[in-house]
């Protein structure tokens, strides 16, 4: 099983390195313009193989991602001082539309998971691309909220003192400031919230919630105000998502994949729960919502249709 990951940067290499240590795939091609820095962190990873999974890591050219059943896109551009989201997006639409042809030429059957920022944007431009090569939109996905996902999950864990692989619910929508909580879905065990929370003795108020909302919100400003990026957590989702695929798992996971239809706004991608598995994105699981959160995923849909339409002369 071949997985290739083209942008060496902080999130593809950590991407690469939590493959390595969970064992998820015989062999990982990293690829980058840069290619020093793709056989450095090629090279860096190799030589933790001996004290983690036999995963064979190197560097290499599009050619090199023949026979990969998923390909990683990491790859784009920073922000730079002064400049507009809106620029930054089509700067970095341009790299994708150098890459996505690139990468399907040569391994023209994988599955295309978009990492880059701003993800939804980036995964709907992806589909776009891939489409215009034969590419079925099921097969390009993105990260979307699977690290929001795991940040509230971790959260609501540590204030309950409950293991957060025990504790379910979701972050839809946007993976960003317009991103949706739906408190209304999480349970603990199978128990709702609010039984595990009056059984346990735990006063659990709004104030509570609004705090925990705004820490999943704000996590990654905080984290990017610290050391100046955020790549274990996203590294970590992504190496669960390649898990999912390669081993097709049928998992139910907050991707990000071109959607129809969302709550009224037509035409749009953003994160919902799927299904998940071999070939990509296997069907979209229901939502049932609370008013206040329908209307919230509303607003997010209408929010990232607005900048998809705003690029529509780029693309």
């Amino acid at each position: 099983m071949r997985v290739g990951i083209v942008g060496a940067g902080f999130v593809g290499s950590t991407a690469a390195y939590a493959l390595v240590m969970r064992g998820i795939s015989r062999e990982i091609i990293l690829v980058d313009k840069n290619k020093a820095r793709a056989r450095a962190e090629a090279d860096d990873i190799l030589h933790a193989v001996p004290f983690a999974q036999p995963v064979w890591v190197s560097a290499g050219d599009y050619q090199d991602l023949a026979d990969s059943q998923v390909v990683i896109l990491s790859a784009g551009v920073n922000q730079q001082p002064g400049e507009t989201r809106l620029h930054l997006l089509e700067r970095n639409a341009a790299v994708f539309r150098e890459v996505v042809p690139h990468v399907l030429r040569w391994a023209p059957n994988a599955v295309l998971v978009v990492a880059t920022n701003p993800v939804d944007v980036m995964t709907h431009l992806a589909a776009h691309y891939a489409s215009e090569n034969g590419v079925p939109s099921r097969r390009v996905l993105g990260s979307g909220t699977m690290l929001d996902t795991a940040r509230f999950r971790a959260l609501l864990g540590r204030e309950l003192g409950v293991d957060a692989q025990h504790v379910h619910g979701y972050v839809v929508g946007e993976h960003g400031d317009s991103e949706v909580s739906t408190w209304s879905l999480v349970n603990i065990g199978g128990a709702s919230l609010e039984t595990f929370c009056r059984e346990r003795g735990i006063c659990f108020d709004e104030e509570r919630r609004r705090t925990i909302d705004t820490a999943v919100r704000e996590a990654a400003y905080q984290i990017i105000a610290g050391k100046g990026a955020t790549y274990y957590g996203i590294g970590a989702a992504l190496a669960r998502l390649i898990q999912a695929i390669l081993y097709d798992q049928r998992a139910v996971l907050t991707v990000c994949t071109p959607l129809q239809w969302v709550e009224d706004v037509q035409d749009v991608t953003l994160s919902v729960p799927h299904l998940v598995g071999g070939d990509g994105v296997i069907a979209r699981l229901p939502l049932e919502l609370a008013p206040q959160e329908k209307e919230a995923l509303r607003n997010s849909a209408m929010l990232l249709r607005s900048v998809i339409e705003q690029l529509a002369n780029v693309v």
